[in-house]
């Protein structure tokens, strides 16, 4: 067996540091329970193109309503509207994950299009998101 040249020498650690540095998915920036619950917008807190969402349990300054939505387990989800009675209309619907940062949304009703929600953050009992 013929020796190595120790100019291939020098392309080893080239290779081994292309290898490392592939590209890999963006881990998902909240984990999956910490998303479960329900969630109503507070428009007070949005931010250019980011929606903020807060848990229905905040206490929430006095508005004419509030839209919203729930994730559930096993890709459960609930979209709430405001009614004509200034309630909230409920859509149930399922959602699924195509990547680690993005959920996509069908409803069964059909009565929005199904749709993606971009998670940005969650911090301090906001949950930021876009609406690509």
């Amino acid at each position: 067996m013929a020796p190595i040249s120790s100019r291939w020498l020098v392309f080893i650690p080239v290779l081994l540091l292309a290898a490392a540095c592939q590209p890999r998915r963006a881990a998902l920036p909240v984990a999956a329970k910490e998303l479960q619950g329900t969630w109503l917008q507070s428009p007070e807190d949005d931010r250019a193109d980011t929606l903020a969402y807060r848990p229905n349990t905040y206490r929430f300054k006095p508005s004419r309503g509030r839209t919203g939505f729930a994730i559930g387990p096993a890709g459960r989800f609930k979209q709430f509207d405001i009614a004509p009675t200034d309630g909230l209309a409920g859509h149930d619907g399922t959602w699924t994950a195509p990547d680690p940062t993005h959920l996509r949304v069908h409803l069964d009703d059909g009565s929005t299009p199904d749709y993606t929600l971009e998670i940005i953050s969650l911090h301090q009992g906001v949950l930021r998101l876009r609406r690509p």
